[in-house]
């Protein structure tokens, strides 16, 4: 259980993915390494990397501010500038080393900057371990809309060190447990009452369930990697999801939700959504809430906020020809795709949620 091998890179795990960073640098012959970081992974997360690589190299450490609202142009535009005055160029390589922002935004630089460099991607959340870590997604924020710019574009590879778990914050932690109980609602039933047993009792995930869940979505992108048709199924929970997250991160009277938060909001809706017009049976959608609401707590959601983030559904990546599409479950294991869905019944959903 060292390895998950995607289309063009490996996901490699604890020492081997250190082991295979020291083959690939001394195989490509870097011209020059670059490692960008977040304000808060230059403090926690460099020690442990300088520790970890078994070989030395000279490297050079770029950061930007730590949050989803640096997840814009202009932080692009500034690494874009720092690489290119530190002599940056073709044969560079950029190591990026945090959460799913650095691994969004850093996939992104990388491949547009002399029309592409090389990057590997050392994710150091949970989150972005188990979501980031596989299917080549790179992007940035337009405004508060959600990953509206990017490429699909894979990284040389990725390493996943548990080690990097051990200065999260747990409100972090369990923004990575709704990816990961994602999975199961979309592709495993087992999976999904293992996971969430273990998180019902408050355990932590090890490194068994967050092998099963990266493997999980990497055969799914293993089908579909320019999401066609399969590789929708992970977007069960973003598609309320985002518009919620996005509604949030805009608002002056709320704070900011995680992504896990708000895509556990959006699924708990889209399942109760799913009863009504995919005859999910309606003692799985309370069990997917209660699930949900035992490690999250219900965020107040007025009806006259409905209104606004349904508006926010518009911008969707997964719309076609005006409509807007949703994943939902048959049954826990058994998603559907390109569903549309009566306003009237996410507003039900809604109410589902705050119940």
């Amino acid at each position: 259980m060292n390895q998950i091998n995607a289309k063009n890179y490996s996901v490699n795990f604890e020492e081997n993915g250190f082991n295979g960073l020291d083959i690939i640098i001394k195989k490509k012959l870097y011209s020059s390494i670059f490692v960008l970081v977040d304000s808060n992974t230059n403090k926690e997360c460099i020690p442990v990397f300088e520790k970890k690589i078994s070989t030395s190299f000279d490297f050079k450490v770029i950061e930007i501010e730590h949050g989803e609202e640096n997840k814009t142009i202009r932080s692009c535009e500034k690494v874009w500038a720092t690489l290119s005055d530190f002599g940056g160029d073709r044969k560079s390589l950029l190591i990026n080393l945090g959460g799913g922002v650095i691994t969004d935004i850093g996939g992104f630089i990388a491949s547009t900057f002399k029309r592409g460099i090389d990057f590997i991607n050392i994710p150091t959340t949970l989150l972005s371990m188990v979501d980031a870590s596989i299917g080549g997604k790179t992007g940035i924020d337009f405004g508060n809309l959600k990953n509206q710019i990017g490429v699909i574009n894979d990284p040389k590879l990725v390493i996943i060190d548990l080690l990097f778990l051990k200065s999260l914050p747990i409100k972090e932690l369990k923004s990575g447990y709704s990816e990961m109980l994602k999975h199961g609602l979309i592709s495993d039933k087992k999976y999904w009452s293992g996971i969430s047993t273990l998180l019902m009792e408050k355990k932590i995930p090890g490194i068994n369930e967050i092998f099963n869940s990266i493997k999980i979505k990497n055969e799914i992108v293993l089908d579909d990697p320019y999401e066609k048709h399969k590789r929708k199924v992970l977007n069960f929970g973003h598609t309320i999801g985002h518009a919620i997250e996005s509604f949030f991160m805009d608002s002056k009277t709320h704070n900011n939700l995680t992504h896990g938060e708000s895509i556990a909001i959006g699924m708990i809706i889209e399942a109760h959504i799913s009863f009504n017009l995919c005859k999910l049976d309606i003692s799985e959608a309370k069990e997917i809430k209660e699930v949900f609401n035992s490690i999250f707590n219900i965020v107040k959601i007025s009806e006259s906020e409905f209104n606004q983030i349904l508006s926010l559904l518009k911008f969707d990546k997964k719309n076609s020809h005006g409509k807007t599409n949703f994943v939902l479950l048959k049954k826990i294991g058994s998603p559907v795709i390109d569903v549309q869905v009566p306003d009237k019944k996410i507003k039900e959903g809604f109410e589902f949620y705050l119940s």
